[in-house]
């Protein structure tokens, strides 16, 4: 956060960010706006509140108040504020895709869930599934092992490797 003279501005500015990072864009505005009234527009913390309200303005909908917004930005004095802004602008006014709707998701509003302030907005949340496993066998379970079946017997492979082994590392040391 840019510090400026007034604190009131920032802490509008901060909860603005707060909402819109929580997805409660009306909100934002709201706050955003207040924060606009009282920074002024030509410090960097005017422009940060600027640019974050052209992007509140275009979650809401406000796509023509976005695009004015992000032009007069675009002259302000601070340069990384300008280049944000300039970016801002090019997004804005790139021509729109055709999207068929069954490319998109539908996504629930759910403002009037978060407006009510009720106890259950969580109800609407799905959980993910988990899968079944299957249960360990027990110890127990296992029959033991009857090492009389097994073969024990050395059949020399373990000479050869070795032998293998020691000619290599005389090789090297030979060269």
């Amino acid at each position: 956060m840019t510090t400026d003279q007034n604190p009131i501005a920032q802490r509008e500015y901060a909860f603005g960010q707060r909402a819109f990072e929580r997805g409660r864009y009306r909100e934002a505005v709201e706050y955003l706006e207040q924060a606009m009234t009282l920074a002024k527009p030509s410090t960097p913390l005017g422009g940060e509140i600027q640019t974050w309200l052209v992007n509140a303005y275009v979650a809401v909908g406000r796509q023509s108040d976005a695009i004015a917004l992000c032009e007069k930005i675009c002259r302000h004095p601070t340069i990384e504020v300008r280049k944000q802004a300039k970016n801002l602008l090019y997004i804005l006014k790139a021509p729109r895709l055709k999207l068929r709707p069954e490319w998109m998701s539908r996504i629930p509003d759910l403002a009037a869930i978060a407006d009510e302030g009720s106890d259950n907005s969580g109800a609407y949340v799905r959980k993910p599934a988990t899968k079944k496993r299957k249960p360990k066998p027990k110890l127990e379970d296992k029959e033991p092992i009857d090492w009389s079946q097994i073969n024990t017997k050395d059949n020399g492979f373990l000479w050869v490797a070795l032998g293998g082994v020691l000619l290599m590392l005389a090789g090297f040391v030979w060269f």
